[in-house]
């Protein structure tokens, strides 16, 4: 594909990956100019109509997803054999990457990486997505140190190597949820759980379970808790036991209910810990690799704040030294007898003077040391999380951290009215020290009161409730004497009641005073239709006319039937006679009279016997034998 122009438009660069369902790109956008990612399916998937078919409208839904902290797809499309994806470009490296080259990580690593993905899983739990795929490789950390979720949306669609069953279950086998394995049972606390087990992952540098087949790792979620991770890493506080413990729950209704649940959780638990807890080194942590002449550190870390409402990470520092040789212990001593202590060009004469310099330069540098410190450390901060807390104790909490604070308030559908929904920076942002901290206090919801709509007409109905702040719901029609059609009769919930601001609210709509489908069978089409239209009702006219006892041309039968209730303009079809059906009668005359009941009723006759004589033979019959006559007419016997 490289070199391949897709679509006329997307310019295919260098090859990124390659997974079980698509190949990714780095690909320049002709018509944009901006570099993105293209995901190719492979052909043998892209030969599936159903697949490409579910892939497109999870693709359109997954668009709609707009968080920071999810990778954006922005196109899709097909050219020729090839389908495909055009999404964001993060330049970076994978979770995964990171677990490799680091091992652990410290706890405040951990949760910095944690907290970005559960928002960004958050988000697409409330708009009804479930990842069903949550795993390091899935955890794209940019360059810049902004960390997002990828794949969102596409796994239900995909079923590879990595999968755990043959078509039902999808995910990574070290990653799925016990019901996953077991029933195929999809829910947001399947991402929890995945996220569990990647927390686990991060705090020790080894997945909680193991095995040399997929098989013992599918038994082992089964029928073994994950383990705490300080019993791998001592020291470790119970706060992140807890965490894991309950997050990677065998049983699901243990879990918190989606990631929302589990970041408030996360955060609370951030919240208890100490700088100490946070900064720990495990020992699983790779400390140093030495790189060429050069030692480096690589350390996951929080970054300076960036673009409001997105969680960044500053991958790597690294911290050089030159190398240098062992000091030489091995030259010869200088030839000829030693020289007296301070004589002129002699090492004696030199020793206080690189003294005092190197006494010198140690103050100068610990001056500068000082000051940059101050400039770059010394006095900033970092807004502490406060959400959820009263405005008293968020207050407390920040001039600890001796910054100023400023309150605005906002409504909320779930935060308690009077707590912190947010802060402006967010917590964790890097801030200068007196800086101000704005706290957005929780209105809770807000309430909207339904606008007076008796008698008003649907369409100017709809337009209040917008401008009222809520939506036109499902609109039913009813009868009514004194209001005219297309006029509200009432809403559910009733007029001047308060709901929240957003909620659908249901109307009923008047169909006028009802009208009584008047009897015009047996009337000639054009009157009965005449008829009706007085009535004001519209007529149809069925397009067979059938057989009936009313005479031909006129109305053999109405629908809706005589008596039945309309609304205005409400339709009447009119279906007209061809007059009765005729048959011919059967001579049963010298038969039996049983025999001769049974042949005219199965001819379409009635019958009734006349008895004169004591006998049981048809001596005479009306009509005759050979006659024409209605269908369902009576056929009159005598017998002797």
């Amino acid at each position: 594909m490289v070199g391949q122009m897709l679509d006329g438009r997307y310019r295919v660069d260098a090859r990124i990956a390659t997974g079980g369902m698509a190949t990714v790109y780095r690909a320049l956008d002709t018509r944009l100019d901006r570099v993105l990612a293209v995901k190719v399916m492979h052909p043998s998937l892209a030969a599936d109509r159903s697949f490409v078919q579910r892939f497109i409208l999870e693709a359109k839904s997954v668009a709609g997803l707009a968080h920071p902290n999810v990778v954006g797809v922005y196109d899709q499309g097909t050219d020729g054999p090839h389908v495909f994806l055009a999404m964001e470009y993060v330049p970076g490296c994978t979770l995964r990457d990171v677990l490799n080259d680091r091992g652990a990580l410290q706890p405040r690593a951990a949760l910095d990486i944690l907290e970005p993905v559960l928002a960004a899983l958050g988000a697409a739990h409330r708009a009804g997505f479930v990842h069903r795929d949550m795993k390091p490789e899935n955890v794209l950390i940019g360059d810049d140190g902004r960390v997002k979720v990828a794949d969102f949306g596409l796994v239900r669609a995909v079923n590879t190597h990595t999968t755990a069953s043959t078509g039902t279950v999808l995910g990574s086998v070290s990653y799925l949820a016990p019901e996953q394995i077991e029933r195929g049972a999809v829910d947001p606390r399947v991402d929890v759980y995945a996220c569990g087990v990647m927390l686990y992952e991060m705090l020790t540098g080894a997945k909680p379970h193991a095995g040399e087949h997929a098989a013992h790792v599918l038994y082992q979620h089964l029928h073994e808790d994950v383990e705490p991770p300080s019993a791998v890493v001592p020291g470790l506080p119970e706060q992140l036991d807890d965490l894991v413990a309950t997050a990677a729950a065998r049983n699901r209704d243990a879990r918190p209910a989606d990631a929302v649940e589990l970041l408030s959780a996360v955060r609370a638990a951030r919240g208890e810990l100490t700088d100490a807890d946070l900064d720990a080194v495990p020992p699983q942590a790779v400390a140093e690799e030495r790189i060429g002449s050069e030692d480096r550190t690589a350390v996951v870390m929080p970054a300076p704040a960036g673009t409001p409402g997105q969680e960044r990470l500053n991958v790597t520092s690294v911290l050089q030294t030159p190398a240098a040789g062992p000091a030489d212990t091995t030259a010869a001593p200088p030839s000829g007898p030693p020289a007296a202590p301070g004589a002129p060009g002699q090492p004696g004469r030199a020793k206080p003077r690189i003294g005092l310099l190197a006494l010198l330069a140690a103050v100068l540098v610990l001056g500068v040391g000082t000051g940059v410190w101050y400039i770059n450390s010394g006095q900033f901060t970092k807004v502490p999380f406060v959400l959820g807390k009263t405005e008293a104790e968020a207050r407390s909490m920040l001039s600890g951290e001796d910054l100023d604070t400023d309150v605005k308030e906002d409504f909320s559908d779930t935060v308690k009215a009077g707590l912190v929904l947010r802060t402006d920076p967010e917590g964790g942002s890097r801030i200068r020290q007196g800086d101000s901290v704005t706290l957005v206090l929780s209105k809770g919801p807000e309430m909207v009161e339904i606008p007076e709509l008796y008698a008003v007409p649907l369409d100017e109905a709809k337009d209040k409730l917008r401008d009222a702040g809520l939506k036109p719901g499902v609109t039913q029609e009813a009868f009514s004497e004194e209001l005219p059609v297309g006029r509200v009769i009432s809403t559910k919930p009733a007029d001047g009641e308060k709901i929240k601001a957003g909620r659908a609210v249901e109307m009923v709509v008047s169909r006028g005073a009802p009208i009584e489908v008047p009897d015009v069978v047996g009337d000639d089409q054009s009157d009965a239709a005449e008829e009706l239209r007085e009535e004001g009702l519209t007529v149809e006219v069925a397009p067979e006319t059938v057989y009936s006892e009313e005479d031909a041309g006129t109305v053999a039968e109405t629908s809706p039937e005589p008596g039945a209730e309309l609304g205005e303009g409400d339709k009447v079809t009119l279906t007209i006679s061809k007059g009765p059906e005729l048959l011919e009668v059967p001579d049963v005359v010298d038969m039996n009279v049983d025999d001769a009941e049974q042949a005219l009723e199965d001819a379409g006759f009635s019958v009734d016997v006349n008895q004169i004589f004591f006998g049981d033979t048809v001596w005479r019959q009306s009509p005759d034998g050979g006659d024409d006559a209605p269908r369902g007419s009576e056929i009159t016997l005598w017998v002797r």
